[in-house]
């Protein structure tokens, strides 16, 4: 049975079950599903740990727990390890598969915990005095090599835990930076680090403290806000941890390139280098399980570009590297490999799907093993690869790759999905610039009947190095318009992810003409192709540099729109290049400095186009949002009021540049499902 079909039976035989309570699919729905992340594998194949995230509605807050699940008994349910956490619990099991370890909040602060394999009884394993960020655990079992936030002037974390009580009783307020940025996301730079510590395990008693295996690395091993232990690895001899980073006292949000460097986990000495490389960024640094090699992903060229992502492995006696699936002009993401260090195994986007592919290490030949939807996440062990997958229909579900194909072995939140079958999509595909080959998503309304006329979504995705792909999303989801009663258009413009290295940066330098032109393309291919769309009641809308293009469409391209959403978007691209958080991308992307070559950023910028404005706009945007700064939609929303354009602006103090808080994001669906029907006149069910 193939991959869609079998997902396709399973949907079909929740929609049967649940007919009398068949209803839309509304943003309070998308808010409170329970969600399913970060599956890892017992070493011998057979216990599955996994994530699931609930919405505390009343609290305006998610909560995490821990499950664990018997792959050799499908009939057998998961057992329940820990709940309400705050975060989520990335559980990790020791490499003799006696212990699952995880992340715990109960003591007070975020500490490493453990349960023995069967077992729901847990206890601490760390009560350190700083948080730990993340963690991974050496294959000895005797060390966890934990990421700390910290200041890098201390060696200890009590030193680091002093310095922090002593800057909270500080009443000055004032903070000077000499760096390039003072912000990152959506917070100040307050010196700290994510460093590096070896932590004894015990089973007397829980670590007290632990030493520094980076001291004074001024530059986060750990990315913000996203980052995960994929930066860092434990040697398989227990001996050393391999880990990336961009060099200690490297600006923030230059884009500096990421190195590999090696340190003993006995500490000591100060991390040594691999190699550098001023073109080259070195990632995701992953050892063979007989520790002769090293798979890392390899980015030549600003990361701000999307450079293609190449798998690389390292003979690490003699220093050569070489790339694995070179013929295969796709981007790498996670690694593992296989026990027996034969294969690879890594994901990829790939025309509008997120693949798990399998590489041969020793030829490089690549498979794919998954089809269509999006691989969130995957382990590998002893017989077992599992993976979560998700798709415009379907929110994240835990697989196993077994020979037969693909098995669900998780089934959550399906008895409220029933209630809510969920809209049928296709993808297409058009010739658009430049005589290349693009690709876009339609996705049909609730209760879809033949011969009827929709109103339209267009929907712009961000990045602009993205893609609006056959993918669940927590944010913007098409399932959420189809069920207020919308048609849904997606296109993947040049510049998107997933289709070759050449069309992702042929973005550099051409913000305002390349993408516009797909996006007109594609737009008149849906309309010519897909009769139920409605071409005269039809809204853009789109966040980041989709916000940006719905205000270039707004000065060039306003004539298709009854209205506009522009979401944390780029209205001025001249202040944008020297406010934001990360100036190195703005600059990257315009193909020179702002300095140097104005016209470069002057030619699209929307600021230069708002007297031809006169589509309703609505202007979103977060106080917190240092990405794409407040000033950006204030700007949006000035223009649109000083022309008497029809405008809102709707503002959010409390987010970044998502919408996160459950709460926040039904009021976000909201306010612009009013303002569609407003402009629309849509028969539609509000969210």
């Amino acid at each position: 049975m193939r991959f869609k079909t079998f997902i396709s039976a399973v949907a079909l035989t929740l929609a049967i079950g649940a007919t009398a309570q068949a209803r839309p699919f509304t943003a309070k729905d998308l808010a409170t599903l329970e969600r399913v992340s970060d599956p890892h594998v017992s070493p011998d194949g057979r216990w599955v740990a996994y994530n699931v995230r609930t919405t505390d509605w009343d609290a305006n807050r998610g909560w995490s727990a821990l499950w664990v699940l018997d792959r050799t008994m499908p009939a057998a349910p998961p057992r329940l390890i820990r709940d309400h956490e705050p975060g989520g619990t990335s559980p990790r099991w020791s490499a003799d598969g006696q212990w699952l370890y995880f992340v715990s909040s109960r003591s007070g602060s975020a500490q490493i915990w453990r349960a023995a394999a069967g077992s729901s009884e847990a206890r601490p394993v760390t009560a350190l005095p700083l948080e730990v960020a993340t963690y991974r655990l050496s294959p000895d079992g005797r060390t966890i090599v934990a990421a700390v936030n910290i200041d890098p002037a201390c060696a200890t974390l009590a030193c680091g835990k002093a310095h922090d009580e002593a800057r909270s009783k500080v009443k000055a307020t004032g903070t000077v930076y000499d760096g390039a940025t003072p912000r990152f996301w959506d917070s100040y730079l307050d010196g700290r680090f994510l460093s590096l510590f070896a932590i004894s395990v015990s089973d007397a008693a829980p670590a007290t403290d632990a030493a520094a295996l980076t001291p004074g690395y001024r530059a986060d091993i750990v990315s913000r806000p996203e980052g995960d232990e994929s930066a860092f690895a434990i040697t398989p001899d227990s001996q050393g941890v391999i880990f990336s980073a961009r060099p200690s006292g490297s600006a923030q949000g230059l884009g500096e390139p990421n190195s590999l460097y090696r340190v003993a986990i006995a500490g000591g000495a100060p991390p040594a280098r691999f190699e550098w490389s001023r073109d080259r960024s070195d990632n995701t640094p992953t050892p063979s399980p007989d520790g002769a090699r090293l798979a890392y992903l390899s980015q030549t060229g600003s990361t701000f570009t999307a450079p293609r992502a190449r798998l690389m492995v390292r003979d690490l006696k003699s220093g050569v590297a070489r790339e694995l699936a070179a013929g295969l002009d796709r981007s790498f993401g996670a690694l593992a490999w296989s026990p027996d260090g034969s294969t690879l195994y890594a994901l990829a986007e790939d025309t509008g799907q997120e693949k798990l592919f399998a590489i041969d290490a020793t030829t490089g030949a690549a498979k794919a093993l998954t089809g269509d939807g999006h691989v969130g996440s995957f382990d590998v062990a002893k017989g077992a690869v599992v993976y979560s997958r998700d798709a415009l229909d379907s929110p994240a579900q835990l697989f196993d790759l077994a020979t037969a194909g693909p098995r669900a072995l998780t089934h959550v939140g399906e008895s409220a999905l029933g209630q809510t079958p969920m809209s049928a999509f296709s993808q297409f595909s058009f010739t658009g610039w430049n005589g290349e080959t693009v690709h876009g998503y339609v996705v049909k309304p609730a209760g879809f009947e033949a011969g009827r006329k929709y109103p339209v979504a267009f929907l712009i995705h961000g990045g602009p190095h993205g893609s609006f792909g056959n993918a669940w999303s927590y944010r913007w989801n098409p399932q959420v318009w189809a069920g207020m009663g919308y048609a849904v258009v997606m296109v993947d413009f040049h510049g998107s992810s997933g289709y070759g290295e050449a069309f992702a940066k042929s973005i550099v330098g051409h913000w305002g003409d390349r993408p516009l032109e797909d996006l007109q393309k594609g737009w008149t291919y849906a309309l010519a192709h897909n009769d139920f769309l409605d071409g005269d009641r039809a809204c853009a809308l789109g966040g980041s540099y989709g916000g940006y293009m719905v205000a270039w469409i707004a000065g060039n391209w306003a004539k298709p729109w009854k209205c506009l959403v522009n979401h944390d978007g780029v209205f001025d691209i001249r202040l944008m290049s020297y406010s934001t958080d990360i100036p190195g991308f703005q600059q990257a992307q315009n193909d020179a400095a702002t300095w140097v070559n104005p016209g470069a950023v002057e030619t699209f910028n929307p600021v230069n186009f708002v007297a031809n404005w006169v589509d309703p706009m609505l202007v979103i945007h977060s106080g917190r949002d240092d990405r794409v700064p407040l000033d950006q939609g204030m700007g949006a929303y000035g223009a649109a009021q000083l022309r008497h354009v029809p405008s809102q602006l709707l503002y959010f103090p409390d987010e970044n540049h998502w919408v996160l808080k459950p709460q926040n994001s039904v009021q976000w669906y909201a306010t612009v499902g009013a303002w569609m029907k407003r402009w629309l006149d849509a028969t539609s069910t509000p969210p």
